[in-house]
């Protein structure tokens, strides 16, 4: 099929639109447009792109369909439609919508760009919607938005900067001119300025600190689009061979954030933090390179996209039903919110990769690729290397801190009060993700077709990866019963553990007060430069009208005569005429 126009501009037009329809005509439109977009993505042949046009008098490709654009199309609208579903029915005015639909296009239009240009217009722009988003619903969303601004806007620079550079080594924009970014600096710039939105350690703390703060079907736009298309912009910085410094972030990524998962209590910021965990997989495997391990990046991807996506609309229903975010304050919910408990086991099975759900698969063709296609590691335990001890570790503590979530959440004690189960709108927006991370996870052949690269063909990949071998299945349960047995260690000091701080607890206020300091310190310094620029004139108009008095204040003399004679007066100006003329002819 021939390409019409670009997917993200049916979504922008929805966005437009839909305050203007009324909020029921508005978001059914807009989820129509959206989903729609599924299709279109699915039909239009690989390497169909625009021709070339000018954008702010460069060459660009702003439409072009490869492989890795095609699966992250398909997930990014299939996702998008069912947001827009829980948004109505989680009562998000259309306002919100329309700025979470205007994000999504803009993520669209990163994904299928054929250029660096393309992506870092609509990777800004992406920056500006999801910011809007986030504020949009005030309250301590506001100042947590403007510090993810602030973020995204260095991390956005630093990338800028590094397609700039790549510019002046290649002299083109255009991914088919050159493999990745070029030159010595440029890949450096770019990993740093992607490594911001994918969350890396360091740079990750807007994660946490903003993706529990706006309305919960806002939430479950976020959690979807910005660190994904960071997942597939750090793919496009290092399309081939990757880069061992990536792949280890990747695997530190994987144990620090489902480390820091483990000791939240609110339950959208432990969510935030297995975002950074499981995008460390995908980092990983982009950066181990080759086939195996950036396909199983996208198999992750496309998965984490539906189990993240449910387990914040789980965690949305509960916050609606009972207006808590605490875990502490809340259990016992599986007996009066049973669809929401299901869909939640679901999505945590999911996510933790035990066998049976999509997270299985696409985990395992990572750590696959770990230990066959990777430079091993100085740190050997029997057939394991550095980079999938590091990933394996990370799948225990996903399980430990998602057994705690729904331990608490769902099955111990009572919850102090009446509540609902999730309406139907809900109910069907998260069934229908659940179905997808089951039938994915047991299908794994359906979800291989999807993949940039055939894991089950040798003369593609290093390893051909089968799913459900006796190996694979042994890994899978044993993480989960080392989770079960973690937990139980850990639950007792866990439950009176406070708040844990992270690095935003250090550059946040460092930040703020050295910004003030600064401020007041050039403001002090411009104050005293005019002070004494008034005093000096001052002086100056003083000593002209009086500069008898100006000298016997200079001098210590009580007066002084500066009246000249005729004869001084004449004799001054000789000199001065002479002295010139002497400067003339020298």
């Amino acid at each position: 099929m021939e390409p019409i126009v670009p997917p993200f501009v049916p979504v922008i037009v929805a966005a437009l639109l839909l305050p203007f329809l009324g909020r029921k005509a508005g978001h059914a439109f807009a989820g129509l447009a959206t989903f729609a977009v599924v299709p279109y993505v699915w039909l239009v042949d690989s390497g169909a792109h625009f021709t070339e046009f000018d954008l702010f008098g460069f060459e660009t490709v702003i439409f072009n369909v490869d492989p890795f654009s095609t699966l992250m199309g398909l997930i990014f609208a299939f996702i998008g439609a069912a947001g827009v579903l829980y948004s109505y029915y989680s009562d998000a005015e259309a306002i919100q919508t329309a700025f979470a639909l205007s994000y999504v296009a803009s993520s669209l239009g990163a994904v299928f760009g054929g250029d660096w240009l393309t992506l870092i217009f609509f990777w800004e722009l992406m920056a500006v919607t999801s910011t809007l988003l986030v504020w949009h619903y005030g309250g301590k969303a506001v100042r947590a938005g403007f510090r993810y601004a602030i973020l995204h806007g260095i991390g956005g620079t630093l990338l800028l900067g590094a397609v700039i550079w790549h510019y002046a080594e290649v002299g083109s924009f255009l991914f088919s001119d050159a493999s990745g970014l070029a030159g010595p600096v440029a890949p450096v710039l770019g990993a740093i300025g992607v490594g911001v939105n994918v969350g890396f350690i360091g740079l990750h703390a807007w994660l946490p600190d903003t993706y529990p703060r706006p309305h919960i079907a806002a939430s479950v736009f976020l959690c979807v689009y910005t660190t994904k298309t960071g997942v597939y912009g750090m793919y496009r910085v290092f399309p081939d061979d990757g880069n061992i410094a990536v792949a280890y972030m990747g695997g530190l990524m994987a144990v620090f954030g489902a480390t820091m998962a483990l000791f939240q209590n609110d339950m959208r910021r432990l969510l935030s933090y297995h975002i950074q965990s499981q995008v460390g997989y995908m980092v990983a495997g982009v950066g181990i390179g080759g086939a195996l391990a950036q396909a199983g990046a996208f198999a992750h991807v496309f998965n984490h996209i539906l189990y993240k996506g449910l387990l914040f609309m789980a965690a949305g229903v509960v916050i609606y039903r009972t207006g808590e975010s605490s875990l502490k304050k809340l259990g016992g919910l599986a007996k009066e919110m049973p669809i929401t408990a299901g869909t939640f086991t679901v999505a945590a099975l999911s996510i933790a990769g035990f066998p049976g759900f999509n997270g299985f698969v696409s985990k395992g063709i990572v750590i696959s690729a770990s230990h066959y296609d990777f430079v091993k590691g100085p740190l050997v335990i029997g057939d394991f290397y550095t980079l999938e001890l590091l990933l394996l570790i990370g799948g225990v503590g996903t399980f430990m801190s998602f057994i705690k979530f729904g331990y608490y959440a769902f099955f111990h004690g009572e919850y102090d009060g009446e509540v609902k189960d999730a309406n139907r709108g809900q109910s069907v927006a998260m069934i229908s993700v659940a179905a997808l991370c089951v039938f994915y996870g047991i299908s794994d052949g359906s979800l291989f077709s999807l993949l940039p690269y055939d894991v089950t063909d040798e003369a593609v990949v290093s390893h051909v990866y089968h799913t459900y071998t006796v190996p694979h299945l042994i890994e899978g349960v044993a993480l989960a019963v080392l989770g079960l047995i973690g937990f139980r260690l850990v639950k007792k000091p866990l439950s009176g553990l406070g708040k844990v701080p992270d690095v935003d607890k250090l550059y946040n206020p460092a930040t703020f007060y050295g910004t003030r300091y600064l401020v007041v310190g050039v403001t002090e310094l411009y104050a005293r430069v005019d002070d004494a620029a008034v005093a000096l004139a001052k002086r100056s108009v003083s000593t002209a009208k009086n500069p008898e008095a100006a000298l016997a204040a200079a001098t210590g003399r009580e007066s002084i005569r500066t009246k000249a004679g005729i004869e001084r007066s004449l004799m001054l100006v000789l000199l001065a005429l002479v002295a010139a003329v002497a400067l003339l002819l020298s």
